[in-house]
C-alpha cells in the first residue's frame, strides 16, 4: 500500500462550501470507478474496500447507469490509491483511460481533424464526464496553452494523482492524433516533485517540471494543426450517434440479467468487443458470463450479432457509406466476412438490403 492517508478514517476533500453543489450532484459516469477496480485487479468480494465512505454498494457500483458525485468519485480514487501497491498509481490509471472510456467525448476527440479541435472538444464536454474539472485553452503567440482546473478543494495527494491522470490522457490522445509522441509539449505540474518522479519518463514523452503555479501544458500551434491521419468524421460521428441511439433504446426499468451485459457491450469499442473484455468489465470470469447468458436463453454471439446487425442496417439505410466502409467500421477486416454475416442476419446481401429500403422509402 502507498503512503497515502489511511482509509480507516473518512477524509475531507471539500472544504469550500461554495462548491457543495459540484460535490453533491451525481453526474459522473461510474465506468471510471470500475476502471480503478480493474487497475487494482479486484475481484467482486473486494469491491466494498474500494467503496468505503461512499454510501455505494457493490450492486450500484456494477450498474452502468449509476452516476457518482464528485465526492464519491474522489473518495474511490483515494481508496484505490491506498489499496494500490504502485507509487505510480495515477500514471498507470491514466494509461487505462483510453478515448473509448470517455464515451461520446472520446469518439469526438479521436475523430477530430487535428489536435487543436480535439482539445476544443475536451474543453466543451469535459464537464459532462468529470463535473469538477475544467479545461481552458489560450493562444499565446504560436503556442496553445491548456490550463486544467478543479472546482473543488482537493488534498495535495489527490490533486497530484488527478494531475498525473490528466497528463497521461493528454499525451495518449495527442499521440493518436498526431501519429507520434508529442515531444514538443511542455507540462507544468503544480505539485512538488514526488519521490517516484523517475517513473514519469516512462509515461510522458515531453518535458515536465514541478511546483508551477498551475497545472498546464503548452504545445506549439504547428503541432496542434497537424492533420489527423485517422480522422473519419462521417464514419465516427455516425458510429457515435448510432451507439447513443442504441443505448437510448434499452429500457433501464426493465428487470433483466442481460441489461448490464448489453450496456457494457455497447460502451466498448468494437475492436474490443469480446467475451474476455466484457467479463473483465463486469468483474466476472468468462465462464460466469457464459452461464448467466445461458440462464437467459442467450449467448455472447447472440448479443454481439444483435448490436452489429442494428448498426449495419442503420448505416445502410441512413448513410451513403460503401459496404466496405461499413464493414471496416464494424471491425470486419475482410468485407467478405461481413457480407456473409449480414446475409445470415437478414437473409439478403447488404446491397440488396440498401436497395430494398431505398425503393420503399
Amino acid at each position: 500500500m502507498t503512503s497515502a492517508q489511511s482509509v480507516d478514517s473518512k477524509p475531507s476533500y471539500f472544504n469550500n462550501s461554495d462548491n457543495a453543489n459540484v460535490a453533491d450532484t451525481a453526474t459522473i459516469p461510474s465506468n471510471y470507478a470500475r476502471i480503478i477496480g480493474r487497475e487494482l485487479a479486484l475481484n467482486i468480494r473486494d469491491i466494498p474496500k474500494l467503496l468505503q465512505f461512499t454510501s455505494l454498494n457493490t450492486k450500484q457500483f456494477m450498474q452502468e447507469e449509476t452516476r457518482l458525485t464528485a465526492q464519491q468519485q474522489i473518495q474511490i480514487l483515494h481508496n484505490g490509491l491506498y489499496l494500490s501497491e504502485h507509487e505510480d498509481f495515477g500514471l498507470r490509471l491514466g494509461q487505462r483511460l483510453t478515448p473509448s472510456t470517455h464515451g461520446a467525448m472520446g469518439f469526438l476527440a479521436n475523430s477530430s481533424p487535428n489536435l487543436l479541435i480535439a482539445l476544443q472538444a475536451f474543453q466543451a464536454f469535459l464537464p459532462t464526464r468529470i463535473s469538477f474539472a475544467r479545461l481552458k485553452l489560450q493562444l499565446e503567440a504560436d503556442t496553445v496553452i491548456c490550463l486544467v482546473q478543479f472546482d473543488v478543494a482537493l488534498s495535495p495527494t489527490i490533486h497530484r494523482v488527478l494531475s498525473e491522470i490528466c497528463a497521461v490522457i493528454f499525451y495518449e490522445c495527442a499521440e493518436f492524433i498526431v501519429g507520434r509522441p508529442v515531444t514538443e509539449a511542455s507540462l507544468y505540474f503544480s505539485h512538488v516533485k514526488p519521490n517516484y518522479s523517475s517513473y514519469y519518463a516512462d509515461y510522458l514523452p515531453g518535458t515536465y517540471s514541478f511546483a508551477a503555479n498551475d497545472l498546464k501544458v503548452s504545445i506549439p500551434l504547428s503541432v496542434c494543426e497537424i492533420p489527423n491521419a485517422s480522422a473519419n468524421q462521417e464514419g465516427y460521428l455516425l458510429a457515435m450517434r448510432q451507439c447513443e441511439l442504441m443505448l437510448a433504446q434499452l429500457n433501464p426499468q426493465t428487470p433483466s440479467d442481460l441489461y448490464p451485459i448489453q450496456k457494457v457491450m455497447l460502451s466498448h469499442p468494437l475492436s474490443e468487443l469480446n467475451e474476455a473484455s466484457v467479463a473483465a468489465a463486469l468483474f466476472v470470469s468468462k465462464r460466469t458470463l457464459a452461464r448467466k447468458l445461458k440462464q437467459n436463453n442467450s449467448s455472447f454471439r447472440d448479443l454481439r450479432d444483435n448490436i452489429l446487425s442494428k448498426q449495419a442496417s442503420s448505416y445502410l439505410r441512413d448513410s451513403e457509406l460503401s459496404v466496405d466502409a461499413i464493414a471496416s467500421l464494424l471491425n470486419y477486416h475482410d468485407s467478405a466476412n461481413f457480407r456473409r454475416a449480414f446475409k445470415r442476419w437478414f437473409g439478403m446481401t447488404p446491397s440488396d438490403y440498401r436497395q430494398t429500403h431505398l425503393t420503399s422509402s
